[in-house]
């Protein structure tokens, strides 16, 4: 089938984009506003975009025209704290997504267990196996939805040892959880291994 993109309403490409960009990783975002209220919600566009220095970027879309809660309080300079959602925090990840009002903390209404940021002000999930502290970097708007594409530097890991080996995670114990299309979640599977000299 052949479908041309300029016949899609927004809703209609946006169902197939998400259809057919999976897996996608997703990034579990804590913030807090200037007024001192803790927000986290899930952002399933994400991916990192730099590594000397660290960077991080996540899509964030807008509400009647306006920044969302933690885009919002990125911006304000409170930095984000970007978690690494594995099986175990699916559930509250998936209904972190519903709509609460910007006074309104997710954080405390899901009853999920935090400790300070070192570095920023975003609270840190204690239950998170990978967490990391960052700081606004920039915003890009993209398309005429305004959606923006938000870029952090991340400051600091937190990664639980056992995860670590070396410098590397193993994917195969950090157990992370992918978003497919709708409210649709996928587990890390059979893992593929091959041999970098098989790759010449």
């Amino acid at each position: 089938m052949r479908i041309d993109a300029h016949s899609l309403s927004k809703s209609s490409a946006y169902k197939l984009l998400t259809g057919v960009v999976v897996p996608r990783p997703i990034a579990w975002v804590s913030t807090v506003s200037p007024m001192g209220v803790t927000n986290i919600a899930p952002f399933s566009c994400f991916t990192f975009v730099s590594a000397d220095p660290p960077m991080l970027g996540f899509n964030a879309g807008l509400r009647d025209g306006q920044r969302k809660d933690t885009t919002r309080n990125i911006v304000a300079g409170g930095g984000a704290m970007v978690h690494i959602v594995d099986e175990a925090l699916l559930h509250p990840m998936h209904r972190s997504a519903a709509d609460y009002g910007p006074d309104e903390s997710e954080i405390e209404l899901l009853g999920l267990e935090t400790v300070p940021g070192e570095l920023v002000e975003a609270p840190r999930l204690v239950a998170a196996p990978i967490a990391m502290e960052c700081v606004f970097e920039r915003a890009v708007s993209f398309g005429r939805s305004g959606a923006e594409f938000v870029v952090c530097e991340v400051k600091r890991f937190h990664i639980a040892d056992h995860l670590l080996a070396g410098d590397r995670v193993d994917t195969s114990l950090l157990r992370p959880v992918a978003r497919l299309a709708g409210p649709v979640y996928s587990t890390l599977g059979e893992i593929i291994r091959f041999e970098r000299s098989e790759i010449s």
